[in-house]
């Protein structure tokens, strides 16, 4: 297994997906305005299978009704969710995800690929981010991490439907020079990608290594922490019984 060490300069030359998203501050709130939050140059992205669809629907019906309404473009219900998650086409498409230290996935992207039938060389991007961790710019990095996925797999034209209010991820497309066409109350932006090369291609194995090591440190800081807390409980109890005993 190669060290984190070798990994992290491998990812060094990943591209602009680990420049910190550049987050403009607002000019009306005057100079004293605090500053934008700024994500970390090195943003663990990791690619989710089958076996994390739990967490995928917690994250989903944890959305409020507003922002499921902006994510799936309708007032979607738990019933409905329940349906997408379960529909989930793991060998087709990618789904990616940031998860917390406590491996809570706090933000998510689905990257649809056309099926079989249809034009090979499109798909689909949807993102859906936690209202706690919203304003880090999560969105835009899941986005340039499906750009890269979806490069490399030969996909030649990017799709986001969104409806029109939704500005955030509009804005997102825009400023990856996306062309976007507004038709009444929905949107459609579309992204020409470019072909695939050696070092795009060297790019996504050095992200998807570094975020799977992020992702078992944490997951090995979790279990300490829980067998940690067993321990303190059972010292408690021991120490409750010593004390009860002396009386």
């Amino acid at each position: 297994m190669q060290s984190v060490k070798t990994l992290f300069k491998a990812a060094l030359g990943a591209g602009a997906f680990l420049r910190p998203a550049v987050v403009a501050p607002d000019a009306s709130a005057g100079p004293a305005a605090p500053s934008a939050y700024v994500p970390p140059v090195l943003l663990p992205i990791r690619s989710i299978g089958p076996r994390e669809r739990g967490r995928i629907l917690t994250h989903l019906l944890e959305l409020s009704p507003r922002d499921r309404y902006l994510r799936f473009g309708y007032a979607a219900s738990d019933e409905q969710v329940h349906r997408y998650v379960e529909g989930l086409d793991f060998e087709r498409d990618e789904l990616f995800g940031i998860h917390n230290r406590r491996l809570d996935l706090i933000a998510m992207a689905h990257l649809a690929f056309a099926p079989a039938d249809q034009h090979s060389d499109c798909a689909e991007f949807g993102v859906s981010v936690s209202a706690h961790a919203r304003g880090r710019g999560y969105g835009a990095r899941l986005f340039e991490r499906a750009v890269v996925t979806a490069r490399n797999e030969g996909v030649g034209m990017l799709f986001i439907h969104a409806l029109s209010e939704n500005t955030a991820m509009l804005k997102i497309a825009r400023k990856a020079g996306a062309t976007v066409e507004r038709s009444g109350s929905e949107s459609e932006a579309h992204l020409v990608l470019p072909k695939a090369t050696f070092d795009s291609r060297m790019n996504e194995i050095a992200l998807d290594h570094y975020a799977e090591v992020d992702y078992q440190l944490k997951a090995r800081a979790k279990q300490f922490w829980s067998f940690l807390s067993g321990v303190q409980e059972v010292r408690s109890g021991v120490q409750s019984a010593r004390e009860q005993s002396g009386r």
